[in-house]
């Protein structure tokens, strides 16, 4: 990943830990949150409150976020929007009652909105199709860790010195990112000349995109794809207590080990996928296996979770980690590798918008099936569903992963798609 191939190491290695540190940051509340509850004396509907509210300003903010990421310069978004997602974690340290951090959440999610359609632009204009297995690999690595480091080092950190303080050093730790960022060199132009050229002339309108076939089946896949995803997020300690009876201990260790392996198969994955295509395959071929093989992967897992004993339930969470980690990237791949440069912002905008619905539905569908019912089968089942949706939309609804040509637009605004020899 040098920069005589595309995208630098740096670059990339940057990038991952922005996504490690987005998901430290909006996690850090669900860790602290029975600390907080007590001394706040907030209730149980508050804190709830509290715990959707990033989702609230999150997922709307991703339509201007992306189109931000299209007309500014990326790096500067990207730049700008970490600095507003730590200052409001810093400041969650000083909080004093429920609207102050109710407004620190919604500023939250507001900053970090820009994270995914910038950081994805500024990997289509960088780098290769040959590359995006490996770096969104990568990506998707910091995505998953974040939650493990989070929820293991957050927790004892904040038995030992309180809650407040790790908020405060959170906050501080995320905005020293902004140095080596903002002293980090593009790509070389003439090696990237047909990217940039591309990514500065005027890409296509809002409705020319969304009239995409190809986005809506995105859409409909991430929010199926992303509901197993917050589901494990925000019920796995719940489920390993009360239904299989772990210690809080042994829970964070447990649940860190699915993180865990599932960032390290996202790298194996993308890593894998990347030797596939230098080998001759397409695009198309190489990442729907890994959607589909991913969401297959998620099905049976879950599926197991629905009726496994102690035993079976470990391997079988294991199992969703490693079909997430098999799934993320490819699906980060696929978003750039459809819109390209020109349209990746405003695009994954979209999507990530329609896909992080996800966030307030799994958790609340989850928690309203288990108290109707007294145990997590039937939610696993739905998730199941879900998954199977997912493979539906990226196997038949997107019908070929291809680049789109967005010059080949007729009146109508239906770009023809670029075949890939």
């Amino acid at each position: 990943m040098g920069e005589s191939s595309g995208v630098s190491a740096r670059v990339v290695a940057l990038l991952t830990l922005a996504a490690f540190i987005n998901y430290v940051d909006r996690g850090n509340l669900a860790t602290a949150a029975p600390l907080i509850r007590d001394q706040l004396s907030l209730s149980n509907t508050q804190l709830g409150v509290l715990l959707a509210a990033f989702f609230w300003s999150y997922a709307p903010a991703q339509l201007p976020a992306g189109w931000l990421a299209e007309r500014l310069d990326p790096r500067r978004v990207l730049a700008a929007g970490l600095a507003l997602w730590g200052a409001a974690t810093a400041l969650t340290g000083f909080a004093t009652d429920f609207i102050v951090l109710l407004v620190l959440r919604l500023m939250l999610g507001l900053g970090e909105s820009v994270m995914y359609p910038a950081s994805f632009k500024t990997l289509a204009v960088e780098a290769s199709e040959g590359q995006r297995g490996g770096v969104n690999g990568f990506l998707a690595s910091g995505q998953l860790l974040g939650p493990a480091v989070g929820t293991l080092a957050g927790g004892l950190l904040m038995a030992w010195v309180g809650w407040r303080a790790v908020f405060i050093l959170f906050g501080c730790a995320s905005l020293l990112w902004l140095w080596p960022w903002l002293t980090t060199p593009p790509a070389k132009v003439a090696q990237q000349s047909p990217q940039l050229a591309a990514a500065r002339s005027d890409g296509p309108s809002a409705g020319v995109i969304l009239r995409r076939r190809e986005l809506w089946g995105s859409c409909l896949g991430q929010f199926c794809g992303t509901y197993t995803l917050y589901l494990v997020l925000s019920w796995l300690p719940v489920y390993l207590v009360s239904t299989h009876g772990f210690a809080m201990a042994e829970m964070a260790a447990v649940g860190a080990g699915v993180y865990v392996l599932s960032a390290a198969t996202s790298v194996l994955t993308g890593w894998t996928s990347d030797r596939w295509l230098a080998a001759g395959a397409g695009s198309n071929r190489v990442r729907k296996v890994g959607l589909i093989a991913g969401l297959l992967w998620v099905t049976a897992c879950l599926m197991a979770c629905a009726h496994a004993n102690l035993v079976g339930a470990l391997l079988a969470m294991a199992g969703c980690g490693v079909g997430i980690g098999i799934f993320t990237p490819a699906l980060f791949a696929t978003a750039q590798t459809l819109a390209g440069p020109q349209a990746i912002g405003r695009w994954f905008g979209i999507q990530n918008c329609f896909g992080n619905l996800a966030g307030m539905t799994a958790p609340l569908v989850t928690g309203m099936v288990v108290d109707r019912t007294g145990q997590f089968t039937f939610a696993f089942l739905i998730a199941a569903v879900m998954a199977v949706a997912g493979i539906v939309a990226f196997g038949v609804v997107v019908r070929r992963i291809e680049p789109i040509d967005w010059h080949a637009v007729d009146h109508r605004g239906s770009p023809a798609q670029a075949r890939a020899p």
